[in-house]
């Protein structure tokens, strides 16, 4: 771990006793952007888009959050609230050592959640937020209510529920684990990348961590989340068989700042790996506020 910004790798850091492997790549005395994969990936998810950050001059901390970092795995799904999510990343931060400067942050998926969390509660440390695939929390949940989200979240009641999850998903063999790779494959997951995340989920040991980050959510209350005031990037996917359109519509009710939203034809839920040149060059030019 370093303190100090500029000088050394980061490649790790703690927070109350949890240590946190982090990927930290690009040029060391650049502006940073903090990057948060979602379920059921590691900071490998970026492995496409980062080297882009770097030629247009950042550097990226990417690191692999609570529950998929061997060293910060707690028990029980209270320790995946939100607010510890954002925490952790408040800590990477301040390990980076950035001198009062703020950093950008982007999320994909789950990583969307924690950095829109971030930005609106923390505006003093985030230059700009970029948000892939998840929209608002707040916008999410009232998509759920109103909309055919409900029904594309089924996925998400079937994870509260306390072990049955774990013993469906240990019990596939081969053949069925295949099929499950097929299956993130027809979404727009390509099958290397499906294969390393399924793999690594079922035999890291993150397996219950990571879906312990929905059975949290009852403990996130989106209503209580305030506006977002900092420059914002929403990028969205018409083809992401798990959001609809309803949220992404809603989102801009809750960022008070500069927006820009866009959408992604043609492309799945798996956007920083699908169109990393396009999110690429969307970067380049709100990086630059």
């Amino acid at each position: 771990m370093t303190t100090e910004r500029g000088t050394d790798r980061i490649t790790s850091f703690e927070r109350d006793g949890l240590v946190f492997d982090v990927v930290d790549q690009g040029p060391l005395d650049a502006d940073i952007v903090v990057l948060l994969h979602g379920f059921p990936q590691t900071a490998r998810s970026w492995e496409r888009l980062a080297p882009l950050l770097h030629a247009s001059g950042y550097r990226t901390l990417a690191p692999d959050q609570r529950g998929y970092s061997r060293g910060a795995r707690p028990r029980g799904r209270f320790a995946y609230r939100l607010s510890e999510l954002v925490a952790d990343v408040l800590a990477l931060v301040e390990a980076a050592g950035p001198g009062g400067r703020k950093v950008h942050v982007i999320g994909h998926d789950w990583g969307a959640a924690v950095a829109w969390t971030l930005a609106a509660t923390r505006p003093d440390v985030v230059a700009t937020l970029t948000a892939l695939s998840v929209p608002h929390p707040a916008a999410f949940t009232r998509a759920l209510l109103t909309s055919r989200q409900f029904l594309m979240s089924w996925y998400m009641y079937f994870f509260q529920l306390p072990w049955l999850p774990e013993l469906s998903l240990r019990q596939l063999d081969r053949r069925a684990r295949a099929r499950v790779v097929a299956g993130l494959a027809v979404r727009g997951q390509d099958e290397a990348g499906a294969l390393r995340d399924v793999d690594f989920l079922m035999t890291s040991g993150a397996l219950t961590p990571a879906l312990n980050w929905y059975r949290a959510m009852p403990f996130n209350p989106p209503g209580r989340l305030a506006a977002v005031t900092v420059p914002t990037l929403y990028v969205h996917s018409d083809e992401d068989p798990a959001l609809s359109r309803k949220g992404a519509e809603l989102t801009r009710r809750f960022v008070t700042g500069p927006y820009t939203f866009h959408t992604l034809p043609g492309i799945g839920h798996w956007i920083p790996e699908q169109a990393p040149d396009e999110v690429a060059e969307l970067l380049r030019v709100h990086l630059a506020r």
